[in-house]
């Protein structure tokens, strides 16, 4: 008896390290252990020193377009009406004539467009001293040869 109960306790301890040895296995972790890789070498670094950017002198038409949004938000801002005349005198300078058109795009679609009444420069500017409000912006600009205004086209902000 005394055999059995050597034998039963030896069959019981080797299942339970079986079951261990097996539990240990299945909690390894199935990457192979990887050297880590060595910190690539440092790369020198040459300071260049950039090439100069060459700005581009604007085109008349964006310089145009720079003065005549200045007049506008000016004549808006104008804190009296002598201002206000005075503002509209100087703007109407840079234009061919009093009567060159401006128009206002309402609406455009697959490259058609929707425009408001055609008006006049006065006409416009008048507008904007009596509403105190641009809400425009000058999509497009034609210059005549003699580098003024022939034409405005203006769109909603």
């Amino acid at each position: 008896m005394k055999q059995k109960l050597i034998s039963f306790s030896l069959n019981r301890s080797l299942m339970i390290a079986m079951v261990a040895l097996l539990a240990m296995g299945a909690c390894k972790s199935k990457k192979k252990a990887v050297q880590p890789e060595p910190e690539p070498a440092p790369v020198e670094r040459v300071d260049e020193t950039p090439a100069p950017v060459e700005t581009a002198a604007p085109t008349p038409e964006e310089v145009a377009v720079e003065k005549l949004e200045s007049s506008f938000n000016s004549l808006t801002t104008a804190s009296n009406p002598a201002l206000a005349n005075q503002s509209i005198e100087q703007t109407l300078a840079m234009f061919s004539n009093q009567d060159a058109p401006v128009l206002i795009v309402i609406h455009e679609e697959n490259g058609i467009k929707d425009y408001d009444e055609p008006t006049t420069i006065r006409k416009y500017l008048e507008y904007l001293k009596d509403t105190k409000k641009n809400l425009n912006f000058i999509s497009d600009i034609r210059l005549d040869a003699n580098g003024k205004v022939s034409e405005l086209e203006l769109r909603r902000k």
